[in-house]
């Protein structure tokens, strides 16, 4: 089964989501928009991390996911 992780770091101010293992990275590319894009050896996104991200005292954060049969 797939996992997603999602951190969200209140100090620094980062959402990290990863599709994979982390320790797959092998690259980083930032995307000119506040975005960071991990990469594993192939080129193959692995996760992206949005630089900036403060999300409002008063919400919650809330994931949710949506799968489609291919």
């Amino acid at each position: 089964m797939a996992q997603v992780k999602v951190y969200y770091d209140q100090v620094g101010n980062t959402l990290t989501v990863w599709f994979d293992d982390p320790q797959k990275e092998y690259v980083c590319e930032e995307t000119g928009e506040e975005i960071i894009l991990m990469k594993d050896e192939v080129g193959q996104v692995i996760g992206f991390e949005k630089l900036n991200y403060v999300l409002p005292k008063s919400e919650k954060m809330r994931v949710a996911f949506e799968t489609m049969t291919v």
